[in-house]
């Protein structure tokens, strides 16, 4: 019998996940991308981390999407990340914050299981996605892929059209009517603040446009299938501050439509967009010279940046430690 419910949980879940489906070619392409960011850098030793309450969402508010606990997270035999228990409220903005090589990426990538694409990655612990287990037998990576969508942090449009770019994903999927696509083009630029900057050159490349034209054009490509979540990894990072502004207006404006998780490095932006915020830190073994992330401490964003719990937190937000 119980193998009889974790059959039927899998199914269920994968059923949820495949509305609206996206091309898994788009996200192993991004990633192939962004491999230099599973890297685990070298960082100062910090003290041992508490370990989080069990009850996690509860200090938050609204529908849970994303509940971990006691996540851990390997590349062989190296733990790059350790016991991280974080609620993701849905149609909220949660930023994760911390040092390089603090484990940020790699938890956002185990949130559409982008991990699995590393030869010797695994996860250890709970992660539930609307309430069923992400990583449960017979779930299909693929298919959490095509309901949580992710843009990087290098813009990295199709050598396509700008109109096939955004097109693509739909196409995939099966869309085949010129008026429809022509309508999810449109919607999707829209949405993304691009559509009155490109409208009059959608035949043009992709790869002509600016960097932050393109990164908003990525986010087009990426909402273009309606997923429920849209996972950022310090998307303004290579931009200019005009063009930074502009994708975090856009943040703002597709929060009431999508659940958004974005790493970034830039603290200020964290308290500009973000509800929630995580503070990663890094813990060093000095016997080994190794170093494993470590979630010390979330929760509204206002209250991690003016009251924060730790100590630890408090050093990062004021500049005291980078």
């Amino acid at each position: 019998m119980r193998c009889a419910l974790a059959r039927l949980l899998s199914g269920y879940l994968v059923f949820v996940l495949t509305r609206k489906n996206y091309s898994s070619a788009v996200a192993a392409g991004e990633d192939m991308d962004q491999s230099e960011h599973d890297t685990v850098q070298a960082k100062p030793t910090a003290p041992t981390v508490q370990p989080q309450p069990r009850d996690v969402a509860a200090a938050g508010s609204g529908m849970t999407v994303f509940l971990t606990r006691n996540v851990s997270i390997y590349y062989g035999s190296f733990k790059a990340v350790t016991d991280v228990s974080l609620p993701v409220f849905e149609n909220q903005i949660t930023a994760f914050i911390g040092s390089s090589g603090s484990g940020k990426t790699t938890v956002l990538r185990a949130f559409n299981r982008m991990n699995d694409l590393v030869p010797g990655a695994r996860v250890e612990g709970e992660i539930d996605y609307r309430g069923e287990a992400l990583y449960g037998p017979g779930v299909s990576p693929i298919a959490v892929r095509r309901r949580i969508g992710m843009v990087f942090q290098k813009p990295n449009p199709f050598p396509k059209s700008i109109y096939d770019n955004v097109a693509y994903g739909p196409r995939i999927n099966g869309e085949r009517n010129r008026h429809t696509l022509d309508e999810i083009v449109e919607r999707s630029l829209r949405q993304a603040a691009l559509w009155d900057e490109v409208k009059n050159r959608l035949k043009t490349s992709g790869l002509s446009l600016s960097g932050g034209q393109a990164q908003r054009l990525c986010i087009a490509r990426t909402i273009a299938v309606e997923p429920d979540v849209v996972l950022m990894d310090e998307p303004a990072s290579a931009l200019d501050p005009i063009a930074t502004s502009r994708i975090e207006d856009l943040m703002r404006e597709l929060r009431p439509r999508y659940t958004i998780v974005i790493v970034t490095h830039n603290m200020q932006q964290a308290t500009r967009v973000s509800d929630q915020t995580a503070f990663f830190s890094v813990l060093t073994d000095s016997k080994t010279d190794t170093r494993t992330g470590v979630l010390i401490e979330h929760g509204p964003t206002a209250q991690i940046f003016e009251d924060p719990r730790d100590p630890r937190t408090q050093a990062y937000v004021t500049g005291r430690i980078g």
